[in-house]
């Protein structure tokens, strides 16, 4: 690690961060992909292992829990209200039913839209999200990760189109997709230890195109892998640095700007939220060996606002 990088690692900053939860709430096993939904005052996310998809109302502080056929890795609400889920075997329009009064767990009707024939065994999608415009995208990769497998690849996926063929392959542990305020530019990651690599792409907004890859931070000059990614209103890029409980800030042109430090290890997924984006959530990984707050959700008063998430630009709803 350069000394220049070692300068800027050590002002590590430490804004309050809260458990978004009471500390004795379900801890996730593998929390991923926050989304927060203005419209309800609510942060949704998944549980992987669990199955799961949690919506934690901020105003009432009530959690509610939907159980899903396969492990999600991620999710985008379309503009009809419906749920673009990308599970284990492929895409599934998910419709989420309200529990009864005081009851936690809701029910789910699931319809396939898109199966993937993956590379290897035992695959599924992990990280994903909307662009700007609404395309949504997500990437597959192989759960076994004690080895590195480079069967994984990502796609792209519209309502008039359906899912595309790989647009990028070669990838071991696809994360951190995220595009700039502008959608010009597209921004990816590879967490797997023998990679830990984060690239930039210059992206066609209107043919949803990724061109010209480079590498826009290489982890291996900082700290842990690179997880999940946000995008905030200056166009810097905030990546969960899992393994080494820091957040880190890098500025459009690639500059670490800011390192937020974490009372867990492994951070998974950031997310911006609050009245007005200015609360950063991050899930987290609840290792074997776990601490006293792994695997909950945290909130930060980040100083900088987020942008809103987009919706996946198509209707859900079945077609008769």
């Amino acid at each position: 690690m350069s000394t220049q990088h070692e300068a800027t690692l050590d002002a590590v900053s430490r804004p309050p961060v809260r458990p978004l939860e009471a500390h004795d709430a379900r801890r996730s096993s593998v929390g991923e992909c926050p989304v927060w939904r203005a419209e309800e005052s609510a942060l949704y996310w998944v549980d992987i292992p669990a199955q799961m998809l949690v919506r934690y109302a901020v105003d009432t502080a009530r959690r509610t829990e939907w159980a899903l056929p396969e492990r999600i890795g991620c999710f985008a609400f379309a503009h009809d209200g419906g749920v673009l889920a990308a599970l284990e075997t492929g895409l599934f329009a998910v419709t989420l039913h309200e529990p009864a009064a005081n009851a936690r767990a809701g029910e789910v009707s699931v319809r396939p839209l898109a199966s993937v024939a993956h590379e290897a065994a035992r695959m599924r999608f992990n990280d994903g999200r909307c662009d700007r415009q609404g395309r949504f995208w997500s990437g597959t990769m192989v759960q076994d990760a004690a080895e590195p497998n480079p069967a994984g690849k990502l796609y792209r996926y519209t309502a008039e189109d359906g899912l595309s063929a790989p647009v990028i392959e070669g990838l071991c542990t696809q994360n951190g997709l995220a595009w700039s305020p502008d959608g010009r530019t597209m921004y990816l990651s590879d967490s797997h230890a023998s990679s830990r690599l984060i690239w930039a792409f210059d992206y066609d907004i209107d043919d949803g195109v990724p061109t010209n890859r480079r590498v826009f931070a290489d982890l291996h000059d900082y700290t842990g892998r690179p997880d999940g990614a946000a995008v905030d209103a200056d166009g810097c890029y905030w990546i969960c640095a899992n393994d080494a409980g820091q957040l880190l800030r890098f500025t459009p042109e690639g500059r670490l700007e800011r390192s937020v430090a974490l009372p867990v290890a492994k951070p998974s997924m950031c997310a911006f939220g609050g009245a007005n984006l200015d609360v950063l959530y991050v899930t987290t990984i609840c290792p074997p060996q776990t601490g006293e707050q792994d695997g909950l959700v945290f909130a930060i008063d980040a100083g900088v606002r987020g942008l809103p998430e987009p919706d996946f630009a198509g209707s859900l709803r079945a077609t008769a």
